[in-house]
């Protein structure tokens, strides 16, 4: 149950969270159908740049721009280079890899996410919160190997699980290193930002993908996904994302991701192939437990 006892800050954070969620779990379902239609930098690249001027507009129909926003560029580079690295591994990985799999590897990212929020912001993990991130480990680790206690105890991982959980690395680097590196920058100026400069790096290490790319054969569901990616799974969900970790802590922020094997589960349902076999379903309880545990008010946070 949500805490009752928040801060009006706090409250947002926590809905933006939950927006959050929603849109990030479609990505997995429709990045594992066009995975293997274009290669992850280009079509990585594409999001990044169509995104980049959805936020460019959005920031000129508001307070538009000012020199200072520009301060310290480098902050930028950081951040977009940990995404543009988050989105190709995750792409790469969906061309093997289960949806559901996939986004247990994504739970993981809040205990990572812990670690680095103490390294880089001396964010303590209380006991709860250590808690809560032992039972979603747990039941990730039981999603990601398919409830097979073989393939558990022989560590029989999956080529692409093993990929994402790489990118998946710079994710959760990514949510302290916002709040870290943001200078009082609103939350649509700084997704612009960080997205200008990750176009930047991925057009240089993406180039060749990108001319060798016949874009005019691509199939339609290529461009959906991509529009699908553009406007909710990345200039949205950014938005989102950035506004609630300069309201909760890094840990709370990605406790949302616990989330996203339920909404990955809807979703590969509603393209009807099906439910996962039912034992993996305790994984996704586990994780739902550790939601609820995560989000009780602690007496720091």
């Amino acid at each position: 149950m949500m805490p009752v006892n928040l801060t009006a800050d706090q409250w947002r954070g926590h809905l933006a969270m939950l927006g959050f969620a929603a849109l990030i779990a479609g990505s997995f379902s429709l990045g594992s159908i066009v995975a293997n239609e274009i290669a992850p930098p280009a079509i990585t690249t594409v999001r990044f740049v169509m995104a980049a001027v959805v936020m460019g507009l959005f920031a000129l129909a508001g307070r538009g721009f000012r020199r200072e926003h520009f301060r310290a560029p480098w902050r930028y580079l950081v951040l977009g280079g940990l995404l543009a690295f988050y989105f190709v591994l995750m792409f790469e990985g969906l061309k093997t890899a289960n949806p559901v799999s996939a986004a247990a590897v994504f739970t993981l990212v809040p205990m990572m996410a812990a670690g680095f929020g103490y390294v880089l912001l001396r964010q303590i993990t209380t006991p709860r919160i250590a808690l809560a991130l032992s039972i979603a480990a747990l039941g990730a680790l039981w999603v990601i190997f398919r409830g097979d206690f073989g393939a558990l105890s022989s560590l029989d991982i999956g080529r692409g699980e093993a990929i994402y959980f790489v990118g998946c690395v710079g994710h959760a680097i990514y949510a302290p290193m916002v709040r870290k590196l943001n200078r009082g920058e609103s939350a649509v100026i700084f997704t612009f930002g960080t997205l200008v400069a990750g176009s930047i790096l991925l057009g240089i290490v993406g180039f060749r993908d990108l001319v060798a790319t016949d874009w005019n054969s691509l199939p339609g569901i290529v461009w959906i996904t991509l529009g699908y990616l553009v406007v909710f799974s990345t200039a949205a969900s950014f938005v989102l994302l950035q506004y609630a970790t300069l309201r909760l802590p890094s840990s709370k922020v990605m406790a949302y991701s616990y989330l996203t094997p339920v909404g990955v589960i809807l979703w590969e349902a509603a393209f009807g192939n099906g439910l996962p076999a039912p034992w993996v379903f305790l994984g996704v309880a586990a994780t739902i437990v550790a939601l609820g545990v995560l989000l009780k008010e602690e007496a720091v946070s």
